[in-house]
């Protein structure tokens, strides 16, 4: 099989009916690469929704070229792969229509074998029209336009299908663990074939174990299941701390030629139970876990594979092993990370059923609502939908669980109940008073739960090994209409408080933390009740869209802002799921007393005060023991057990904050100084070399010639300073992807070559060119900073 990737696009935002005849003329369109998200580039407006980030949709058109006499084509069959096309993609080819798929998370496949055969040339010519029309089509931002890869792939006239390979744990007793392999062979030829298979699994290139080879007769036009049983001994086993994975390489041999099919796989078997939680290849563990979305600041949704990395070594780092992916399927790239990284993932498929939910477009819960999105496709696409996510991320080692649904019981979003003056927070403050009631005219709440025993039926017919979960919002409503009836594993949004009851009223249901706030006492539900599976916080990384009003252009709820550095939470999230050795500490001026509304106020890696000023320190460490020094003299801290921290109170004297942590034999510290003023622009090529050659090594790609550059404001101690000043990019033979500072109300253009630093820092993402680049940074009053690249690897020392 061969595999050619489409990145280079002609494109044009605008309607044109013309667009998708072969011979119309593209060449004045603007050259793009793919991924591709339009609206990232556009400008931030008022007049556009703040639920998806007040940014433009509209219609665009894609077009591109692809010469044929550079490909055998002889005897083969050729499919054209979209991954995912935000959204209402029509696409055509040599001007044949191939379909219309408005799901813009789905991945969509065409045989286009029989429309080569009758080109009149060897200039291929794939055009799509993209509908993004609706742009409060979603309570979060989508992106629009082709946001994820595309690729052409040639096979052989017998061949495996997309979907074809099913491998499966079945189970794993005394290090030994039984597999099974499931494959539908095709035999598109015009006369009968005679193949043999010969599965084989790989570690690190070599061969660990062989399945029994098979030679089976396939008639013309005929497409036959095979299966194959194994047990290896002493299996490398995949879990969140030695993420393993092996190559799983399908051969088939026929008329002489051999054809090789590889998908990475791992050995692992799940398991929630009602009592006892979660656990792994029969080992108990905690879910400490995030919910993601799928931008990333100025990339929008189009996401390069190395950005992605940055960002989850940093949650890995935290203490995170499990993602849910909110609230649709994300891009190949992800789960492939998930993989290697040794994250458990929950995959969700939908938010919204067959009827709309509120789409909040002039700031978060501000009535009126649109009322636009999935739900008017949701009944004629679901099943092919759910099918399309569950078939292309079955052999994925990371998937724990399916999901089918987001927070659909909401009360009157739009499903209403009688129950409805009962339910906890669903008197939103500025909710209108007709949205506070009863309306029998209303969808009735327990249709909910014919449409999640459809959608689970779905998911056993095609899955038998993973749960089939749904992110329950009001279970005070949900308990009484027998919503949790077809769900095997049960998902609560924020509403710790029912654990204990309805673990009593549903004894033979497993649970867990769908969605989550940050509190302390929310994580020690999970802690102190082995049943409770674990936790998703909202969010892992700060996201574009669900914004609360202009200026704001995105939701602050992650841990990591949008340029993914750290947040002051995310140390104290740190300090209670990291197994590392950590100290941090964190200021504020006062000494109020720990209340609910002073939990609010920020606090700061500062310490810049005053003479004789009374500082408030908090410091968040999972050591067993820790001392705080203050001008050489003890300071007594505190422990906040319904905080999750320690707290002390000290006067400001000049001299360094330092504190030491200790477990066992290791030993941490943490020092704050007095900040000094900005001196000069610090630079730090971020890359972590190991995960990128087990990452390489395991066939997954990465985008070499993409740098990380994070910039920071720095004094005469090489410290970090607060400045907020802005900074111009000047390159040459090198391109500015896009400046990210995690201000959510900074709305400069992405498109900019300038931008301001926020909190002192900034990150730049370069893409290298030329075989000699140079990257130049500027600032008022300051020295260049400047970055020199030779044969795409930097030479200047950092």
């Amino acid at each position: 099989m061969q595999t050619f990737m489409i990145k280079n696009w002609k494109f044009k935002l605008e309607e044109n009916q013309n667009a998708w005849q072969k011979d119309f003329f593209d060449e004045n369109w603007e050259d793009i690469t793919v991924p591709h998200d339009w609206s990232i580039q556009q400008e931030f407006s008022k007049t556009n929704a703040s639920g998806t980030g007040y940014l433009a949709g509209g219609i665009a058109w894609y077009r591109t070229h692809i010469l044929l006499e550079k490909i055998e084509l002889t005897k083969k069959i050729i499919q054209l792969c979209f991954e995912g096309v935000y959204k209402n993609a029509d696409i055509w080819v040599n001007g044949y229509h191939l379909g219309y798929r408005p799901s813009g998370y789905s991945s969509i496949y065409h045989d286009i074998t029989e429309i080569i055969s009758l080109r009149p040339d060897n200039d291929l010519v794939i055009a799509v029209r993209v509908d993004h029309s609706e742009i409060a089509d979603s309570r979060w931002y989508n992106g629009s336009g082709i946001t994820r890869p595309v690729k052409l792939e040639v096979v052989e006239e017998v061949f495996l299908d997309r979907y074809a390979i099913t491998f499966t744990t079945e189970q794993i007793i005394n290090n030994e663990a039984k597999i099974s392999l499931e494959a539908f062979i095709t035999n598109a030829s015009n006369h009968e074939q005679k193949i043999k298979m010969i599965p084989t699994l790989h570690h690190k290139k070599m061969v660990d174990f062989h399945f029994d080879e098979k030679s089976l007769t396939i008639s013309s036009g005929e497409k036959q299941k095979v299966t194959f049983q194994g047990t290896i001994k002493n299996p490398r086993l995949w879990c969140p701390d030695s993420p393993n994975l092996y190559q799983l390489n399908v051969q088939l041999e026929m008329m002489g030629n051999t054809i090789v099919y590889s998908k990475n796989v791992g050995i692992r078997t799940c398991l929630f139970d009602a009592n006892q939680g979660f656990s792994i290849n029969g080992q108990s563990l905690k879910l400490k876990g995030v919910c993601l979305h799928e931008d990333a600041g100025c990339f929008g949704t189009a996401v390069p594979t190395v950005v992605w990395l940055r960002r989850l070594l940093k949650l890995k780092k935290m203490g995170c092993n499990a993602i849910r992916m909110a609230h649709n399927p994300h891009a190949q790239n992800l789960y492939d990370l998930c993989d290697s990284l040794g994250f458990l993932v929950i995959d969700e498929a939908f938010d919204e059923w067959e009827n709309p939910k509120n789409k909040w477009w002039q700031g978060h819960n501000v009535y009126p609502p649109k009322f636009e999105g999935y739900a008017k496709d949701f009944s004629v696409w679901y099943k092919k939908d759910l099918a399309d996510m569950i078939e292309r991320n079955k052999n994925h080692p990371s998937i724990i669980a399916w999901s089918i649904g987001n927070e659909l019981d909401y009360p009157n979003d739009p499903y209403a109940n009688t129950l409805v003056k009962q339910m906890i927070g669903n008197n939103d403050e500025n909710k209108p008073e007709k949205e506070q009631g009863f309306n029998p005219n209303r969808p009735d709440t327990r249709y909910l739960t014919s449409i999640a025993k459809k959608l689970s039926d779905l998911c056993h017919q095609l899955d038998k090994t993973r749960p089939v979960t749904l992110a329950i919002a009001f279970p005070e409503l949900s308990t009484q209409t027998g919503l949790l009836d077809p769900l095997d594993l049960i998902g609560y949004n924020y509403k710790e408080e029912y654990y204990a009851k309805d673990h009593k009223r549903f004894p033979g249901k497993p649970f867990i933390g769908s969605e989550n706030s940050h509190k302390y006492s929310n994580w020690l539900a999970v802690l102190e009740n082995e049943y409770i599976s674990g936790q998703f916080l909202w969010t892992g990384i700060d996201y574009l869209g669900e914004a609360k009003g202009w200026p704001l252009h995105g939701s602050d709820a992650g841990l990591l802002t949008l340029a993914g550095f750290e947040k002051n939470n995310y140390y104290l999230r740190q300090s209670w799921w990291s197994q590392a050795l950590m100290v941090k500490l964190f200021t504020r001026l006062g000494s109020s007393e720990m209340t609910d509304s002073s939990e609010r106020v920020p606090v700061y890696r500062k310490w810049n005060y005053e003479m004789g000023d009374e500082v408030e320190v908090r410091c968040y460490t999972n050591g067993d023991t820790v001392q705080l020094m203050n001008d050489g003299q003890e300071v007594p801290l505190t422990f906040k057990k319904e905080k999750g921290y320690y707290q002390a109170k000290t006067i400001f004297e000049g001299e360094d904050l330092i504190v030491t942590a200790k477990s066992k034999d290791q030993t941490e510290t943490d020092r704050l100084s007095a900040q000094g003023e900005a001196q000069r622009l610090m630079a730090t090529n971020w890359q972590n070399e190991g995960a990128i050659n087990c990452l390489k090594q395991q066939g997954i790609e990465l985008e070499e010639e993409i740098y990380q550059i994070e910039l920071e404001w720095v004094d005469s101690s090489n410290e970090r300073t607060m400045d907020e000043k802005i900074i111009l990019f000047k390159g040459e033979g090198c391109q500015l992807l896009g400046f990210e500072n995690g201000d959510l109300s900074d709305n400069t253009a992405y498109t900019e070559n300038w931008r301001r630093s926020y909190d002192g820092q900034l990150i730049c993402y370069l893409k290298i060119i030329d075989s000699y680049a140079k990257a130049t940074f500027t600032a008022k009053s300051f020295k260049p900073l400047e970055l020199e690249f030779k044969e795409k690897q930097l030479l200047t020392k950092l």
